[in-house]
């Protein structure tokens, strides 16, 4: 896959604060409507059991972090915009949230249990996406999980409108092919890739995929 140049993160940041009400709005109930989301988020609830933290990176209004709540796992919301951020602690005020940035993790490494992030990527080069792969890596504990959704396919996208208001921002799709090698040359293991057609009237039409991986556990010599 060709490299673009890096999309700017302030933009990604400017958008979402501008639209956060309007975003809240519309996503904040989303996956009720997606029974397969609910499906891998009821797996990854069962897979992460009892260990903590977990964080929702790029959390948005905290849809999916509220989701994972419900299932009974402690988790955290980061995310790029605090507009967006003060939609989640209003909607879900039992859950911490705060603003951070994926590409440059403010975590130790081997200090997080379990991550998830839905459609994250979707506004990052195939660079930035193998830099948010490699930091998920680094922030995760031996045996931790990684759970990824992303469009799949090859195109970028340029949108000029976004929920009623002016934007200038590109989607991107990735083939899982691409995903799988950013995964595996990070690191991870035990990578399982699970695709879906979109819910008509529901979402974006576009194929959709959830990908399972796990940071190896640490060999030592007995």
């Amino acid at each position: 896959m060709a490299m673009s140049i890096d999309q700017d993160l302030h933009k990604i940041e400017n958008l979402y604060d501008t639209v956060a009400k309007e975003y809240a709005e519309a996503f904040s109930g989303e996956h009720e409507k997606k029974p397969k989301d609910q499906e891998v988020l009821r797996r990854f609830a069962q897979e992460i059991g009892e260990r903590r933290p977990v964080w929702d990176f790029g959390c948005g209004p905290g849809q999916t972090t509220q989701c994972l709540n419900n299932l009974g796992v402690e988790i955290s919301g980061l995310d790029l915009s605090e507009k967006i951020l003060e939609q989640a602690r209003s909607i879900h005020p039992e859950i911490h949230f705060q603003k951070g940035n994926i590409l440059d993790l403010e975590f130790e490494n081997d200090s997080i249990a379990g991550v998830v992030a839905f459609y994250t990527i979707v506004h990052f080069t195939g660079k930035q996406v193998d830099l948010a792969c490699r930091e998920v890596f680094r922030v995760l504990q031996p045996g931790g999980i990684f759970l990824l959704t992303f469009h799949i396919g090859e195109e970028t996208i340029h949108v000029e409108e976004f929920l009623g208001r002016k934007a200038d921002i590109d989607l991107m799709f990735f083939t899982t092919e691409f995903i799988s090698s950013c995964l595996s040359m990070s690191g991870f293991e035990k990578i399982e890739i699970v695709e879906r057609e979109p819910y008509p009237g529901v979402e974006y039409e576009s194929r959709r995929a959830y990908v399972f991986a796990r940071k190896p556990f640490v060999r030592t010599l007995s």
